[in-house]
């Protein structure tokens, strides 16, 4: 006797298949954890940019098998999820859609029989609680305290759990206490595929301030390679091009090589040459133009430097000018009293 289907998990398998259908990006996440009101206000919340179901394992098979995916990939999804379920998007790619499931993570105090998921750490600080029984609670937990000052004090930094630990007692309220929920609660995700790829969470987990820095940087690095050894671009052109012209003008004026751009650096460098010479000579060994020049120049470096020196004096000028004020002022208030 052939056992019959149960008529719902059609209806699932084949609501699978439509979500998986509906977008590029398909992604399975770890709802375990998530309290059954949370779970409906992130749905709702994320509602406009993926869908989610939740389902068994088998069913999510079934239905991926159905829509002609291999079947390795889901597998590989669902490496470590423990109350899996589907979510697809057509609006968000992977990067974007960890990005959003991100924002659903919470911290919250461990219980009894959670396991650790990284090593827990305890500071040496001052926990700002009053003096109670809460030392002893500590203590008891493996957590050095003490009060000092009028508040509850950790001693030294202390290590309480390993990752995969189980949290044993009070352990985790006690940590709660002191500010540390270790335990993340959200809609974990488990992995994406997208264009037949496979993204792992920690392949989409991307500092995107550093990452801009870091692609500007790259850039740079590489505008500044390419217009080293001259590599002709659009981008580059332009400034390969400047820095040829500045060389060019450089060896010409070097060289002495007479053209409509060198000839007036040419004709300012040799006038000042001229005019540094005949400064050192005789003035009667000058013709009556030379010495003109000369005079004139002189007559500007005179007239600079006296500018420079009235400049400097005007602050003088000014206090003499407010101390004559002041003379006359207090000359009219003798003239009242007198």
């Amino acid at each position: 006797m052939i056992p019959k289907v149960v008529s719902w998990k059609k209806d699932t398998v084949k609501d699978l298949v439509s979500l998986l259908n509906s977008g590029e990006t398909i992604a399975v996440i770890d709802i375990h954890g998530v309290p059954a009101g949370a779970m409906l206000g992130m749905r709702a919340q994320l509602r406009s940019d993926m869908n989610i179901q939740v389902a068994k394992k088998q069913l999510m098979r079934l239905a991926w098998e159905q829509v002609g995916y291999d079947a390795e990939n889901i597998e590989s999804l669902f490496d470590g999820a423990v109350q899996p379920a589907l979510v697809s998007s057509a609006r968000l790619n992977s990067f974007e859609l960890f990005t959003e499931l991100k924002k659903t993570e919470a911290g919250r105090a461990a219980k009894e029989g959670d396991i650790a998921p990284h090593q827990i750490v305890v500071e040496k600080m001052d926990t700002g609680m009053p003096p109670g029984p809460i030392v002893g609670d500590l203590n008891s937990v493996g957590i050095p305290a003490k009060i000092m000052g009028g508040s509850v004090q950790i001693q030294k930094r202390t290590v309480v759990l390993e990752a995969g630990d189980v949290f044993e007692g009070e352990m985790g309220m006690m940590l709660s206490k002191i500010g540390i929920n270790p335990i993340v609660t959200g809609l974990r995700l488990c992995g994406t595929l997208e264009g037949g790829t496979l993204f792992a969470p920690s392949t989409l987990d991307i500092d995107y301030e550093q990452f801009e820095t870091d692609l500007v940087s790259y850039a740079a690095g590489a505008f500044n390679l390419a217009c080293n050894i001259t590599w002709f671009t659009s981008q580059t052109m332009p400034t390969i091009l400047a820095k040829a012209s500045r060389e060019a003008m450089a060896v010409a004026l070097e060289a002495a090589i007479a053209t409509a751009d060198t000839m007036p650096h040419l004709v300012g460098r040799a006038h000042n040459s001229a005019m540094a010479v005949a400064g050192q000579l005789d003035s009667d060994a000058l013709d009556e133009e030379l010495a003109t020049m000369l005079g004139a120049a002189a007559s500007a470096a005179a007239s600079a430097a006296s500018s420079s020196e009235s400049t400097s004096e005007a602050p003088t000028e000014a206090e003499e000018e407010e101390e004559e004020e002041e003379e006359e002022s207090f000359g009219g208030l003798g003239d009242l009293f007198g």
